[in-house]
């Protein structure tokens, strides 16, 4: 018989709907029985009793807002009659005795056993890749079309080859910009060249934006010439030509890249929500979060992102930070966020989205105790800024916004390999890197399939680790080259840059 409704823990004090659910239908709940009130969507919340005024909405064990009014028992419980209980200050505080107890909990909740192997390139600098694929990296906007047109000539020329993709990564920025903005650029754009999946790139630059050649040759440091090359339009009396030409040097560069047996352990994998719904932070999140466990005991790098999705859950993050260090940092990180947003004149906790809340999310607490649980019960190793290279193993904070293709994005330039993104909504949008969409409910799942790679809802019926490693098993095949995911079938690859300043 399948589930109907579930209480995440034994202290919520509300249920959730696991389908659609109609008034008048019977709910039974170990000792308590009750017929619902109201119609109740996939995902949404169901009052398990009667909630006063003021009194909190318990949702994974923690508190997702308060009651704006009375909520009688079996009444839907939504943006309507909950409230959010967040400010914009808020004071942390770690313990490291309890740090260190939740760190051996899950050491011993995680132990490895036999080693997990993946056949990967191995490039000269000891960075291992998943894909072999050639880059088209515009310096500049204005080039955009020519990265374009290069790409579709290039798709041609590596039939045959073991190169996956020839792909153009564009975007508008480059020129007219400043300050933060102008080096975001530079450093998200340079991270992307020295990305292992590019086994060749062609650096395309016009000639008179911001972000000249030489400038940007110095963010990008030391190079093999081989696998980098460089195009200047304005310098070229055939640009289109010449750069067909080093495409193809490219290529044959890249060719000769071989697969080899490596361990798991140096993976690198990012995590991601979008389009999310109620079901997030009951299925594929929290099945996420069970890959990240596993995977951070085999000592791969596992990313979490989006910073705004952590206010109102942050401090379950602090109290896993490794040492104090870590700890400040991640505080600063969420402080840091919380003042860009005050600093442009916008409410702190103005979020979620109408299609969350269309989906069962109703508070931003309630989207953040969903989204981190994408991190599953893992230390929290280090944080990394804004277009930094991931630098550690296990669980690692980066910094940067909730937008789905800047997240991805900002993934990618950090160096990882595939992201999970999990979904409940839908999106068809993928990122560079393989991008695995996961569903949340089965009903996604089957009605969109040209867009979904893997269905969590089996983890609401099924042994939680058979699923965990069937995900896994799938993450192995992927990096093998073996699949691919929907994103790379369907040729939806796509980059964007965080932007907060003054556009000339």
């Amino acid at each position: 018989m399948e589930i109907k409704y579930i209480q995440i823990r034994e202290e919520d004090n509300v249920l959730i709907a696991l389908y659609p659910l109609s008034k008048g239908e019977l709910i039974s709940f170990g000792d308590v029985n009750f017929t619902l009130l109201e119609d109740i969507p996939l995902g949404h919340k169901i009052a398990l009793k009667d909630i006063n005024e003021g009194e909190n909405i318990i949702k994974y064990g923690y508190p997702i807002g308060s009651a704006k009014a009375f909520i009688k028992q079996a009444s839907h419980v939504h943006i309507h009659n909950v409230k959010t209980n967040l400010s914009e200050q808020f004071e942390y505080s770690y313990d490291s005795e309890k740090a260190n107890q939740i760190k051996k909990q899950w050491e011993d909740d995680n132990k490895v056993t036999d080693d997990i192997f993946i056949n990967a390139y191995v490039r000269e600098n000891n960075d291992i890749a998943i894909r072999n694929d050639i880059w088209i990296v515009p310096t500049v906007g204005c080039v955009n079309k020519i990265a374009t047109s290069l790409e579709i000539w290039g798709e041609d020329k590596i039939k045959g080859t073991n190169i996956d993709k020839v792909l153009a990564l564009t975007h508008p920025y480059g020129c007219s910009q400043m300050g933060d903005d102008h080096e975001n650029t530079k450093k998200i754009l340079a991270n992307l060249v020295k990305h292992p999946h590019a086994g060749g790139v062609l650096v395309l630059g016009l000639g008179c934006e911001n972000n000249t050649i030489d400038k940007f040759k110095e963010e990008l440091g030391q190079y093999n010439s081989d696998r980098v090359k460089f195009l200047i339009a304005q310098e070229s009396e055939d640009e289109v030509g010449d750069a067909k030409k080093l495409l193809l040097e490219l290529i044959d560069y890249a060719s000769k890249s071989k697969r080899e047996k490596v361990s798991i352990s140096r993976l690198k994998i990012g995590m991601k929500c979008g389009g999310s719904d109620g079901l997030s932070g009951i299925s594929a999140n929290p099945l996420v979060g069970l890959v990240c466990d596993k995977l951070s005991a085999y000592k791969s790098s596992v990313i979490l992102t989006e910073v705004p999705e952590m206010f109102g859950a942050e401090q379950i993050l602090m109290d896993r930070c490794v040492n104090k260090d870590v700890f400040n940092d991640c505080v600063d990180l969420i402080n840091n966020f919380k003042q860009y947003y005050i600093d442009n004149n916008q409410v702190v906790y103005e979020n979620p989205s109408p299609g969350n809340k269309a989906g069962g999310i109703t508070t931003l607490e309630d989207k953040s105790l969903g989204c981190v649980q994408k991190g599953g019960k893992a230390p929290v190793e280090g944080v990394l800024n804004y277009g930094q290279l991931i630098d550690k193993s296990g669980l690692l904070l980066l910094n940067g916004p909730g937008n789905d293709i800047v997240s991805t994005t900002n993934m990618s330039a950090s160096g990882v390999h595939l992201i999970l993104f999990t979904t409940g909504r839908g999106t068809p949008l993928g990122s560079v890197v393989p991008t695995v969409k996961i569903a949340t409910n089965h009903t996604l799942a089957t009605t969109k399939k040209n867009w979904i790679d893997f269905d969590a809802s089996t983890i609401l019926n099924e042994d939680k680790e058979k699923v965990r490693d069937q995900l896994i098993s799938y993450i192995v095949s992927l990096a093998n080259g073996e699949i691919q995911t929907k994103n790379e079938i369907n040729n939806y690859n796509e980059i964007a840059i965080f932007k907060n300043g003054v556009t000339l």
